[in-house]
């Protein structure tokens, strides 16, 4: 227990401010600046990616379309991002009060740090749409299933404020304050170098954090479409950027609204808050009038097309037996379903039954045959009957008497 009451007390009272904020890559005219800020801010793009890509490959996307999309939504909401920290922290750039005395050449520069979340929703969104429709996509379904991930992307991304040592809030006490180093130009003028302050950065990582895992169970639970998880998103993002940007004394645009003056964020997050929440309401009072699908209307997958059977070639002598083939509807007759080659031999069997059965029958009605009789038969070879007799294959009515002799047979 002493060991763990020791290690306990060890542990610094606060964050320290960090030792490195990136790396040289040498190169044959000079070197190349990698810095931990971009750094941060990539990783934060690969995670919010592979999150974004398993939920739309579940949702039935198009394999590869999370990609297609984010070459488009990346570029714009990065060069969103930062025309809306630009003109929401104008005084570096434009000077105070616009009075033409900043430096314009630091916009571009965004590897200092200062990157505008509207902006870099709203104008990705602008690219995203871009992508949908290339990709055939609803960019509804895809917010949707990138709402998790974008808070994720942020979470990871506010550390590169850490390595910067920027946007950091007012003066604390508290055991997690954050160290500045007071050479840092951000640190305030006038504090005294032990001042530590509020990480709002660890703040708002932790609070996004928290939403992702809140909005995967709310989707899970209720499977939100049609932009509502995204409206969400939008709803829980800016109730926690309300209080962590009212935390921060950087340098920002103030606002008056309603005798209320404020930093610029602030109202962007209420209005913002306002309008999600209108827009959730509202699309769950919208009924459905279309399967959920995240294509486009006619840009789905293919249906399968019915294989169309050409008949088969047939020989005139086929053509000619089905010809002569009677039908079946008309006649009723069974026979009608069998094959033409079928129906010629069972004509040929009923034919020889009868002459048999015809047989059989004068036979039966004649009596025993006499010696005589098969002598004549033998006499003509069988070729020819007896004088007198009925040919074979004709109506024996002479058969209703009796046989003639053998007399009457010479």
């Amino acid at each position: 227990m002493q060991s763990v009451l020791h290690a306990a007390a060890m542990i610094p009272a606060s964050i320290p401010s960090p030792s490195w904020s990136g790396f040289d890559i040498p190169l044959p005219w000079g070197s190349l600046r990698i810095h931990a800020y971009a750094l941060c801010i990539l990783a934060g793009i690969i995670a919010g990616l592979w999150l974004t890509s398993v939920r739309w490959a579940r949702r039935g996307a198009p394999e590869g379309s999370v990609w297609d999309i984010a070459i488009w939504a990346i570029p714009f909401g990065i060069i969103g991002g930062r025309l809306y920290h630009v003109f929401s922290s104008p005084d570096a750039y434009f000077g105070p009060g616009f009075d033409g005395t900043g430096d314009l050449s630091l916009i571009p520069q965004i590897q200092r740090g200062g990157l505008g979340i509207w902006g870099a929703v709203v104008l990705g969104a602008v690219g995203a749409w871009i992508g949908c429709r290339r990709a055939g996509v609803k960019l509804s379904a895809f917010m949707d299933a990138a709402a998790p991930g974008l808070l994720l992307a942020q979470a990871i991304g506010r550390w590169g404020n850490y390595f910067n040592q920027e946007l950091f809030g007012g003066p604390t006490t508290l055991p997690w304050g954050l160290q500045i180093d007071p050479n840092n130009p951000n640190f305030p003028a006038g504090m005294p170098a032990e001042t530590l302050f509020h990480p709002t950065f660890l703040y708002e990582s932790l609070w996004n954090l928290a939403g992702v895992l809140i909005l995967l169970a709310l989707d899970r639970k209720f499977s939100f479409r049609r932009g509502r998880l995204f409206c969400l998103y939008a709803m829980y993002y800016t109730l926690g950027r309300v209080w962590i940007e009212a935390m921060r004394i950087d340098d920002a645009e103030q606002i008056t609204l309603f005798g209320l003056t404020t930093r610029l964020n602030v109202w962007t997050s209420i209005i913002v808050f306002a309008g999600a929440l209108l827009a959730f309401i509202l699309l769950g009072l919208r009924k459905r009038s279309e399967p959920d699908t995240p294509f486009l209307p006619g840009r789905g997958p293919a249906e399968a097309t019915p294989v169309e059977t050409t008949p088969a070639e047939t020989t005139p002598a086929e053509e000619k037996t089905a010809a002569s083939k009677p039908d079946a509807d008309a006649t009723g007759d069974d026979r009608a379903t069998v094959p033409a080659d079928a129906a010629t031999i069972r004509h040929s069997d009923t034919a020889v039954s009868d002459s048999e059965s015809r047989a059989n029958l004068r036979n039966n009605q004649s009596g025993p045959v006499r010696a005589s009789e098969d002598a004549d038969k033998d006499s003509t070879g069988g070729t020819a009957p007896a004088k007198g007799a009925p040919a074979a294959g004709v109506s024996g009515r002479q058969g209703t008497g009796t046989a003639p002799e053998a007399e009457g047979t010479k």
